[in-house]
């Protein structure tokens, strides 16, 4: 409990709050508690956090995703199912994307609709965890989305993790290599940028992933949450150089999941791409023949399993997605810069905490600092991330620990989505009573 008591959140309060949930070690929370501890206190107390626990967009949607939802909505797309494998634009619309932002050859055959990049991990780990009967296990390279772990748990498959902290550059092989080699990995995941860190992986990791991908036939599921957002590059020109970088330059076992959520500012309406590469999406599989009837894995991914999910992605959102992505193609939207509002919250939100005496955890990829964006991480003096965590709560700041990641550092993940320039002061306010108090 917190021993000062003039602190911007009743102290009492919060350990009334605290109490109630019975939590203890924060650093063993999960994220939906921590917001609910937060919306209690909040309640109760009538101060607004800080609220920097949550990973949700922060921004308004474009306009050119609204208007074709709401042309396809008022044409009545809302009384007719939606083909399994997506509506004919959105899938062409796709290639393109991939094409003008990754410089990867796909099919629009191999690029699919799922309900948010969330079915698209659970799906295709569906999928991966039963090509070969002999590999019941899938790597995560950490840290990572925990609630993609919380789906092998639900499916009752084995995983595997490491922190990439100590593991950049060429010392990554031996580490990935290590697991490959013991012939039970079917799948390797991973997000870039990062969530939580905001690492990005180079040119050179990638090629890494993807040789030991191809050598040990090890599928690559790569989430691009945060497409673009490494804004250390202008990656918004289509069909331009620099690109989005992507294992898939380096393998072609290979899985893209796209999502509208953040970098499209679309999450309300769950919808993403999952695109494959036209070497995985046809490949065939004996164990997929024995398990589902068929072997294709394409095949398997959409009329098997993705037709007993959900049976389909939303009609209409789907048609948002498709116009998003043709101005994007086209030239005409530029979304990136929509979101780079992101970069500049993150730069004076990690300056903030710097002036107060804390430090960043994730701060380089091996020796280029971490691009300010959607998170960062921080740690406090030699502090456990839970007691970190807890203290903050008294000045009305939230996070989340990394221990839910992967991560072995002692550290909070800061999502810079909720907070707006005009609560910056009230930032550095809470921040500089904290140092105040815990020098």
């Amino acid at each position: 409990m917190q021993s000062h008591i003039n602190t911007p959140i009743d102290a009492k309060i919060v350990d009334k709050v605290l109490a109630k949930y019975q939590v203890g070690d924060l650093n063993n929370a999960t994220i939906r508690e921590i917001v609910s501890i937060v919306n209690d206190i909040e309640e109760e107390s009538g101060d607004q956090f800080i609220r920097m626990e949550m990973g949700v967009p922060g921004l308004n949607p474009s306009e050119i995703a609204t208007n074709a939802e709401i042309a396809a909505l008022q044409r009545g797309v809302a009384s007719k199912y939606p083909m399994l494998e997506g509506i004919k634009p959105l899938k062409e619309e796709a290639s393109r994307f991939v094409k003008a932002f990754l410089n990867l050859d796909i099919p629009a055959e191999c690029c699919v609709p799922t309900v948010g990049s969330m079915q698209g991990s659970y799906a295709n780990f569906l999928v991966c965890g039963q090509i070969y009967k002999e590999r019941d296990t899938l790597l995560f390279i950490d840290p990572g989305f925990p609630v993609q772990k919380q789906q092998l748990d639900v499916l009752g498959y084995q995983y595997e993790s490491f922190d990439v902290y100590d593991y950049r550059g060429e010392a990554l092989r031996e580490k990935l290599e290590s697991y490959f080699k013991t012939g039970k990995i079917s799948a390797v995941i991973y997000s870039n940028p990062n969530n939580p860190t905001w690492v990005c992986f180079t040119e050179s990791e990638l090629q890494i992933i993807g040789e030991l991908a191809t050598k040990y036939d090890v599928v690559v599921i790569e989430d691009l949450a945060y497409f673009g957002m490494d804004f250390r590059k202008d990656l918004s020109r289509p069909f331009e150089p620099p690109y989005q970088v992507s294992v898939g330059n380096y393998t072609d076992n290979y899985v893209l999941l796209i999502s509208s959520s953040k970098a499209f500012s679309y999450a309300g309406q769950r919808i993403s791409m999952t695109c494959m590469s036209k070497y995985l999406y046809n490949r065939r599989y004996d164990n997929l023949e024995q398990r589902f009837g068929v072997d294709k894995y394409g095949q398997v991914l959409v009329t098997r399993v993705l037709y007993a999910l959900s049976s389909g992605t939303c009609h209409s959102a789907q048609y948002a997605l498709a116009a998003m992505l043709k101005a994007a193609n086209d030239g005409d939207f530029n979304f990136l810069e929509e979101v780079k509002d992101y970069r500049d919250r993150g730069h004076v939100m990690k300056e903030l905490f710097l002036a107060n005496g804390f430090n960043l955890t994730y701060d380089k990829d091996i020796d280029q600092p971490l691009a300010d964006g959607f998170y960062f991480t921080v740690s406090y003096k030699d502090w456990s991330g839970g007691k970190l965590l807890e203290k903050l709560l008294y000045y009305g700041i939230s996070a989340i620990t990394l221990g839910k990641t992967g991560s072995k550092q002692e550290s909070l993940r800061a999502c810079v989505s909720q907070t707006g320039k005009e609560r910056f002061d009230d930032l550095r306010k809470r921040l500089e009573a904290f140092r105040a108090d815990n020098p």
